[in-house]
């Protein structure tokens, strides 16, 4: 699996001969491989006008390309918002919740993004293909495709360490923006143009996946709510930052120089969850290693709303932890 950001064609369509070297030289011959596109063919097209574009079928031949648009920026965005304010309101009649959760679209979102991760998925197991997941600019939707087909694909990926690992590399080393991304919240009357829960949106599928192979995921729902509660706001640096290049940048004699002086300043998250005492907390009492492909259902009554993050603030889990805690003494004693 490759991921890249758009190619850069422009309205004279551009070619870029060491671009399509490097792509041939992943495929044998004869082979072929699938490129996913996350925006629509037409924005696709659109892009061109601004310099950006996608790979032209003359000058990639073994590349067949698929588009799959995903929405980032501010229409999922004003989705999280809406789903935010339906959730809190207390006041809310069955039809008019029900009205309310199915416009803000969320449910959509979710299912639009594991259907794509599967198809990546699908292309590199049954198809035994190369693919290349790329959008606009490779640090959004690339990133939510990738990481997902990892989990479904990769049982490693399951563990603690492994998702963790899997965190790391696709998306905070990647360049996905979180300080862009997750500037505020929800509940902010500020409308930054830049905002936008693409990682809650992974996280939100990965507790799918977790609801749908309980046994598969070797972390618990505990995690991923903590992960989405740093990515907000944390008490350490590791969601800090835009990119790799604004945490460190190579000095004129080679030595790392930190713009924000990240890692002397900050701890890690990964380093706190990863110690003993903390580990066991995040743990999942029912999980058995599982070896095979976990393949999601994305039918709509498959999806469910995330009770345990949107609810919480307005439903008490107590009864959930204590069944959970006696659940963990259960598998402990046996």
């Amino acid at each position: 699996m490759l991921r890249s950001s758009q190619p850069l064609t422009g309205p004279n369509r551009k070619r870029c001969r060491e671009d399509e070297m490097l792509l041939g030289a992943v495929l044998d011959e004869g082979e072929r491989g699938f490129i996913i596109d996350t925006r629509s063919a037409q924005a696709a097209k659109q892009a061109r006008m601004t310099g950006g574009g996608t790979e032209p079928k003359s000058s990639y031949p073994q590349w067949r390309r698929l588009h799959r648009p995903l929405e980032r920026g501010r229409p999922l965005q004003e989705s999280f918002m809406k789903l935010v304010e339906a959730c809190n309101d207390t006041s809310a009649t069955m039809d008019r919740w029900l009205s309310r959760l199915e416009s803000c679209r969320w449910l959509s979102h979710i299912k639009a993004a594991l259907s794509t991760a599967c198809l990546a998925a699908q292309c590199m197991d049954r198809e035994e293909a190369t693919v290349l997941v790329h959008g606009a600019e490779g640090t959004d939707t690339t990133l939510l495709v990738t990481a997902l087909a990892q989990v479904i694909l990769d049982p490693s990926c399951r563990t603690l360490g492994g998702f963790l690992g899997l965190l790391e590399r696709e998306w905070i080393e990647a360049g996905h923006p979180f300080h862009l991304r997750c500037a505020r919240s929800a509940s902010s009357h500020a409308r930054p143009k830049q905002e936008a829960p693409l990682f809650l949106l992974f996280l939100d599928c990965v507790w799918q996946l977790s609801r749908q192979f309980p046994f598969s995921l070797e972390f618990s729902e505990r995690l991923l709510l903590t992960l989405f509660d740093n990515a907000y706001a944390s008490a350490y640096g590791t969601f800090l930052c835009n990119n790799e290049k604004e945490r460190r940048v190579g000095g004129d004699t080679g030595t790392a120089l930190c713009l924000c002086k990240v890692k002397e300043n900050t701890h890690s998250l990964w380093a706190w969850l990863n110690q003993p005492a903390e580990r066991t907390k995040y743990l999942n009492p029912l999980y058995s290693h599982n070896p095979l492909v976990i393949w999601p259902s994305v039918e709509p009554q498959s999806i469910q709303l995330w009770q345990g993050l949107f609810f919480r603030w307005i439903r008490s889990s107590q009864h959930l932890d204590e069944a959970w805690a006696e659940i963990q003494k259960l598998v402990e004693s046996n």
